[in-house]
Order: C-alpha cells, then structure tokens, then sequence
C-alpha cells in the first residue's frame, strides 16, 4: 500500500515515516530543500507553488493516499496556494487527500471548545492562509479528509521544546505566554490517526488534538521539568499585553474523533509526566 506524506522532512512527516515502515507500508516523500536524515525511503524534491510540478510527481508516484503536512507558515503561496494545488491534482487523479490543518483557523473568541461544526474564523494571516486550503479541500475532495490540530509536542525534537530549551539558556528573547490556551498532541498519536484516517473510508473534518487544555507556559513548565530544566529559568508573559497577533484560546474537541476511529489521545500532563 503506497503512501505519499508531502512534507515529509518536517517533524510530523518524519514520525509519519517511521510509523509507516514499523507498519510494513511503502511511504514516498516529498522535501523541499533538503530530505530528512531520521528515514531512508524514497525522496522527491517538489515545490507546491507549482501546480505542473505537483500534478506531475502525484502521477509518478500513483500513491493510495497523500498526506499533506507541508506549512509555509504565513506564507500564502505555500500554505494556501500550494494545498489548493495538491487538491487539485489529487482530486483530478482520484487519489485519496489527508489535509493536515490547524487550530489556528479559530479566534478563540465566543467559544468554550471548537468541535468540528464550528466555522473557521481566523484571525491571523497564517490561520487565514490554513482556512483558505481547508475550503479547496472540502469543496475540490468531497471524499477527502481535513484534520485539525494543535501544537505539536514530541520527546524533545519539536520546535515547541527547543524554544522551551532556547528560553531557559537565554538563546532567545521572548516569553511563554500565560493566557494563551491550546490543547497540545503527542507526535505519535497524531501521525497514528492520520495513518488510521489514511487507510479508512472516512471523509469531512476530523479534530486531533490532546485531551489537556493549557497555557503555553504551563506547557513549557511540564517540558522543563521532564528535561531537567528548572521552571523557574522560563519567562512568563501575557499575549493580551503585547501588540502579537492570535488567538488567545482555542481547544479542539477531539473527543467525536477519537471515538469513531477508536484511538486515545493523550493529554499533555500525561504524555510530558516525569517519575
């Protein structure tokens, strides 16, 4: 059963791999710049800014399914453009799409918890950018899948867990925001969902997110005290206080999903607790 994971030199992508070869699955991938040096596999250089470029490598590769984790962050060109595009092929080759997409499609204003019927109302230009591809997807790949998550937390190789690290050494100027709520998801629960979604029937909006809801620092604390680090090193601070743009707090409910697929997401405090 071969797979295609676009974006798969990133943090998601290279936990995608690696649960795909544990699984016995042939996994293609796709990288940017340079390919992943954690997964041997099969490695395609691709720009998703170019339609011709995007539709032609997804012909060569005739994969099963594809998995887009690519980001460009605010980059509309990447981030928007470049999943319409991957929609667009995909649904124009009858190849099945998992849209990997993101909390940040929410104001966190007016809402408890976000379940999968609320309406994306971003308020960031990267949010923005993510509401724009989940629409393509939708309307171009009724069949297809569209999943949201939050931050994204591992056993230490996260972006997340460096700044922690980069904070308390005093790398980085900054602060850990104390009213800026999430909902963070381990790695491997993550790509174990998409994999599940991947090979299943299933189609519409999926949340998969951790069943924990807590500030950005308090998640920076459970990561310095897992590390060895002492929480008293990280700064604190309020988003409300700063000219930052972003939601201040969005959690995903995740439960709908996990039922239908039958998974357990953990939460934060559990998967980040130290003896």
């Amino acid at each position: 059963m071969r797979m295609l994971i676009i974006g798969g030199s990133g943090f998601l992508g290279t936990e995608l791999l690696r649960q795909a070869q544990v699984r016995g699955w042939e996994a293609d991938a796709t990288f940017h710049s340079r390919p992943s040096a954690a997964q041997a596999g099969a490695w395609h250089q691709l720009d998703v800014r170019d339609p011709t470029q995007v539709e032609a490598l997804l012909a060569t590769v005739a994969p099963r399914a594809v998995i887009n984790v690519t980001s460009g962050g605010a980059d509309w060109a990447i981030t928007a453009d470049g999943s319409i595009h991957i929609a667009m092929a995909t649904a124009k080759l009858g190849i099945r799409l998992v849209h990997v997409s993101s909390d940040a499609v929410f104001s966190g204003i007016g809402k408890a918890r976000y379940d999968e019927t609320c309406t994306p109302d971003p308020i960031t230009p990267y949010g923005a950018a993510k509401a724009a591809a989940e629409t393509a997807v939708r309307l171009l790949c009724p069949d297809g899948i569209v999943v949201r998550t939050s931050l994204i937390i591992g056993d230490g190789g996260s972006h997340h867990e460096r700044v922690v690290h980069e904070l308390a050494a005093n790398e980085r100027e900054g602060v850990l925001f104390t009213d800026d709520i999430r909902c963070p998801v381990h790695v491997a629960d993550l790509a174990a969902g998409l994999w599940k979604l991947a090979a299943s029937n299933e189609a519409g909006v999926f949340h998969l997110a951790g069943t924990d809801a807590l500030s950005r620092y308090s998640l920076g604390v459970l990561i310095a005290r897992r590390d060895g680090i002492a929480p008293s090193l990280l700064p604190a601070g309020r988003r409300a206080d700063t000219r930052l743009p972003g939601a201040l707090d969005v959690r995903l409910d995740s439960r709908a999903a996990q039922y239908r697929l039958g998974i357990r997401l953990r939460g934060a405090r559990e998967f980040l607790h130290t003896r």
